[in-house]
């Protein structure tokens, strides 16, 4: 997507040659045109696949994802990472490594917002290894769900998690997706 790429070319920053920090219109800020059209682009690659929900994990998927599910006209779900009195019961968890934060995270979601045959959409801001990917998956099947797909806004190619996901027999579209990070420069994937 080029627009993506322009965006990451002009405000992305590259931190080591593993992390690219896009705070200014993702990961803290957000831009919400951009937001949009990235919503467009991955509802029309599965406006055929019978997408009933759109699933991403909080905080930075949800920007995506929302518009995702908008322009599919389907509900949104978020993930929780934090614990809540109001979200205690009928919940599939699963233990996810945030790459980033380098840490392990319980996620939640309440059995009651997926449905068995329900086919749905997994939006997430990163792919590095593809934990936290293949965590909302497990979540999604362990309801009884059905995995539509995994949408990647960017996708860090030189890293395993595309074909570990792939490897699962997920199918899996990345938006944008990064050969290297060296020498303080983002080089992508010719597609």
């Amino acid at each position: 997507m080029k627009a993506l790429q322009d965006k990451i070319r002009q405000e992305g920053t590259v931190l080591s040659d593993r992390v690219l920090k896009v705070d200014s219109f993702l990961n803290h800020q957000v831009d919400p045109e951009l937001m949009a059209a990235i919503g467009q682009e991955f509802a029309a690659r599965y406006a055929e696949a019978g997408v009933g929900k759109v699933l991403t994990l909080e905080s930075s998927g949800i920007a995506p994802a929302v518009m995702t599910a908008l322009a599919l006209k389907v509900p949104m779900i978020f993930a929780r990472k934090q614990k809540s009195l109001t979200l205690n019961e009928d919940l599939i968890v699963k233990t996810v490594y945030s790459f980033t934060k380098e840490q392990k995270n319980e996620v939640a979601v309440s059995k009651k917002f997926l449905s068995p045959g329900e086919k749905v959409l997994i939006i997430d801001d990163f792919l590095a290894y593809g934990e936290a990917a293949l965590g909302m998956a497990q979540i999604v099947e362990a309801s009884g769900a059905v995995v539509a797909g995994i949408g990647i806004v960017i996708e860090k190619s030189f890293q395993n998690g595309a074909d570990k996901l792939r490897e699962a027999g997920y199918r899996v579209d990345s938006l944008a997706r990064i050969a290297s990070l060296a020498d303080k420069q983002v080089t992508f994937l010719e597609e």
